[in-house]
């Protein structure tokens, strides 16, 4: 465990570990991004989204469609602000995006109580319907991309990147 966190201390990783090696005597040189958290994120995330956005978009969704609908599944209300953050998308665009499933029946919007200014919008039974059925999918799927792991791992990934995700910006 010589490098690694144990318990209720600061992690410290071997450099090795933290940068891509020199390429020093007895040692490949690797590339910077083998081993770059920014670039190996990215690239996971693009591997296991690109495939699941297909199967949203052939049912007729757009990828933040399916956004808006997840992070309101479960009865969950966010302002417009929340929203965009949650599902990664300019204000703007989402705005015109949560009018559209509005009018499609799927989410409905009102006003705060503290603040006429801001909007919340929440699903409608029809929209919690479709949330709930791809929700399912995206769990299905999620459980295919990490079955090779085991599910320890797995369970640690989730943990690691949720903590990752709840960092200070």
């Amino acid at each position: 465990m010589a490098g690694r966190a144990r318990a209720g201390r600061t992690a410290t990783l071997p450099h090795s570990e933290v940068q891509a090696g020199t390429g020093g005597p007895g040692e490949p040189r690797t590339k910077f991004v083998d081993g770059y958290l920014a670039y190996l994120l990215a690239q996971a995330s693009h591997r296991i989204s690109d495939e699941f956005h297909r199967e949203v978009e052939a049912v007729g969704l757009s990828v933040t469609e399916w956004r808006v609908l997840a992070s309101l599944s479960g009865g969950a209300r966010e302002t417009i602000g929340a929203l965009s953050r949650l599902t990664l998308t300019k204000q703007p665009t989402l705005s015109k995006i949560v009018q559209r499933m509005e009018r499609q029946g799927l989410v409905v919007r009102s006003d705060t109580t503290s603040d006429k200014r801001q909007t919340l919008v929440a699903l409608t039974a029809q929209g919690q319907r479709v949330a709930d059925e791809h929700v399912q999918r995206a769990l299905c799927h999620q459980a295919r991309v990490v079955k090779p792991l085991g599910a320890r791992d797995a369970r640690l990934l989730i943990r690691v990147l949720r903590r990752l995700v709840e960092l200070p910006a």
